[in-house]
């Protein structure tokens, strides 16, 4: 199948998996492709243009001697050989140009496509970055607010034992007391008993 401009213009390539721009192997072989048909293309523009010299000059020359010996007719083809060597040389220049053009047409797609696939790298590694630093901002600002929570927590946790510390230093103070006056009056009670009279007891 014969290659057009427009083919090389239409061409879509396939996006790459895992990576951004297009199959590097898949493009080279397009250009590749773009090049054997346009090398096969000027080999038969040349081939045909040296047939249609070969043949004007050799009619030329059989009109012209029509009256003479059928001797000198025969080397009449052989002639224009260096004539049709001129317009093999120069016809490339023209189909060369083109070849070239579209051969930069190609590149310049592909070098579209490539700084396209770079241009969307860069926006997603710029669009993480930025959801990187949202999530990281967010982050600091819930654990300073979790610190301070704990702090509040552990501030009243601490005031909590204190009163309970206290609370338990004048229990134990109150109750040594307690304890200290029943011993005295256990001792009162007991010293008194035993400094009554025997009869006053009734014995």
């Amino acid at each position: 199948m014969a290659l057009t401009p427009d083919d090389v213009v239409t061409k879509q390539f396939q996006h790459v998996r895992f990576k951004d721009g297009f199959d590097p192997d898949e493009v080279d072989d397009f250009l590749d492709e773009i090049v054997i048909e346009w090398r096969k293309a000027l080999e038969e523009n040349v081939e045909l243009k040296a047939k249609l010299a070969a043949y004007e000059s050799g009619a030329t020359p059989a009109a012209e001697s029509a009256e003479a010996a059928p001797v000198a007719e025969a080397p009449a083809p052989a002639a224009p050989a260096p004539v049709a060597e001129a317009p093999a040389e120069s016809a490339p220049s023209g189909s060369a140009t083109a070849t070239a053009g579209i051969i930069e047409l190609a590149q310049r797609l592909h070098d579209e496509h490539v700084a396209e696939g770079e241009a969307k790298r860069n926006q997603l590694i710029a669009d993480a970055e930025t959801e990187v630093a949202r999530i990281r901002t967010e982050a600091e600002a819930k654990q300073r607010e979790e610190s301070a929570r704990l702090e509040r927590e552990r501030n009243t946790l601490e005031a909590r034992i204190t009163e309970l510390r206290n609370f338990e230093r004048d229990y134990r103070s109150q109750l040594r007391g307690y304890i200290e006056g029943q011993l005295r009056d256990l001792d009162e009670k007991s010293a008194s008993t035993d400094s009554t009279p025997v009869s006053a007891i009734g014995l």
